[in-house]
């Protein structure tokens, strides 16, 4: 379904880029998925939950404190699974400069490969510029509407659910203290995700993802 409405008509030819990198990344080559989620709201129920009990769920009042706002860019490591991440008050291209600066730190003397998706904030001035003072690194965009081509988008859809949907945050201190406690317990457990690929009649099919 996916596939049916990229309207892009080199998908089949950048699939098979990333895929590639996935199903066997270059020696002595680090790759990394790289992506943003942004605006997570510090939200707070106005009333405490009401804990889970025998024949009842858990309760949440419907109204809520909104604290602001913060944007989470992440860089997951293809070959080990970890996620390199950090929370920042505003997504710029700025930002996203200062954070690639983090994401490839000691990875210096390696060829680097980022997969990435489509968005402005990717391709600015700064960022062609960044790329130009680092010809070890090379980027791999996803082909158009198909961000889901990029394995940090599974690791953001985790975080997504076991963190932020449910969750109670009462400042941007605390929701920031809790992303990024998510993000360590995350790393001391992470597995490189198991990507599967088959090809029949000629055509591109990936098979679900799961965790080794």
């Amino acid at each position: 379904m996916f596939m049916l409405l990229c309207p892009d008509p080199d998908f089949e030819a950048k699939a098979k880029d990333i895929l590639g990198l996935y199903l066997n990344p270059p020696e002595k080559a680090t790759v990394f998925c790289v992506d943003e989620k942004t605006a997570i709201q510090a939200l707070d129920r106005t009333q405490p939950a009401l804990p889970l009990r025998s024949g009842q769920p858990e309760r949440h009042s419907v109204e809520y404190v909104q604290h602001g706002t913060v944007s989470l860019p992440a860089a997951l490591e293809v070959q080990t699974g970890k996620v390199q991440s950090r929370c920042v008050a505003r997504h710029t291209s700025e930002e996203f400069v200062r954070f690639l600066d983090e994401a490839v730190v000691g990875q210096r003397r390696k060829q680097i490969h980022l997969i990435l998706d489509n968005l402005p904030a990717h391709k600015t001035a700064a960022v062609r510029a960044w790329l130009e003072r680092h010809p070890q690194v090379q980027f791999h965009f996803t082909p158009t509407y198909s961000s889901w081509l990029n394995q940090v988008e599974i690791w953001l859809g985790m975080i997504t659910r076991e963190c932020i949907r449910r969750g109670i945050f009462r400042s941007i201190p605390d929701l920031v203290s809790k992303l990024m406690a998510y993000v360590r317990l995350y790393n001391r457990q992470a597995q490189p995700f198991r990507w599967t690929y088959r090809n029949p009649r000629r055509r591109i099919h990936v098979s679900p993802i799961s965790v080794t």
